[in-house]
């Protein structure tokens, strides 16, 4: 058992925004996912363009229809959502790559500080990784894992199944686990920001 296993929840919490902070990286502890999309519509000012991947934590926590509902934001989902596939793929792809504010979840993170996300697509890794201006995460306090072997563990057990289940119900095909992303350092500090919630959110 690792050292950070051993410790309470508060002060694993403590422990990992600690890492994130070494990994320039900034971390924020908050209670309640509410109080996490507080800060980050108070982060973003209106007109701005954002984009966010389809992620249950932003959906619960009421951010998603925030952003792109409101009318308060350059939606880049909406601007895409609207555009056709077969004749408009070249400037779907670039408006998708780098927005201004990037805001979504990730599936796991370690004890050391890495973030880890996984998708089928990759639309939201390259945002992820460096080319949105602004990176916010929402991360609930179930997705600290010890090490890159539990994060990988805890996606083909927990995120992968409520992902492949909820693209079945909705569009009849599921997803694969096809890219992943490890972020274990920010070389531009002030980048991006994880929101640490204190209780259990999304899958």
């Amino acid at each position: 058992m690792k050292m950070t296993e051993r410790l309470d929840p508060e002060a694993r919490l403590s422990a990992v925004a600690a890492r994130l902070s070494e990994n320039n990286i900034e971390a924020v502890i908050v209670d309640t996912g509410e109080e996490a999309r507080d800060l980050i519509v108070g982060l973003i000012p209106e007109g701005s363009e954002v984009h966010s991947a389809k992620s249950k934590t932003i959906e619960d926590i009421g951010l998603f229809a925030i952003l792109h509902e409101s009318g308060k934001y350059v939606s880049v989902r909406n601007q895409y959502m609207a555009m056709d596939r077969a004749t408009q793929y070249r400037e779907i792809r670039k408006i998708m790559a780098a927005p201004d504010f990037m805001v979504g979840s990730i599936q796991a993170l370690t004890d050391a500080g890495e973030l880890v996300t996984v998708s089928y697509t990759g639309s939201q890794l390259g945002p992820y990784a460096a080319t949105a201006g602004r990176v916010l995460l929402v991360v609930g306090s179930q997705k600290l894992v010890a090490d890159l072997a539990e994060a990988r563990q805890r996606i083909l057990d927990v995120a992968f199944p409520y992902e492949d289940a909820r693209l079945r119900e909705q569009f009849g095909v599921g997803t694969k686990i096809a890219k992943t992303l490890i972020v274990e350092n920010e070389a531009r500090p002030g980048r991006t920001t994880v929101f640490l919630v204190r209780e259990p959110l999304g899958a």
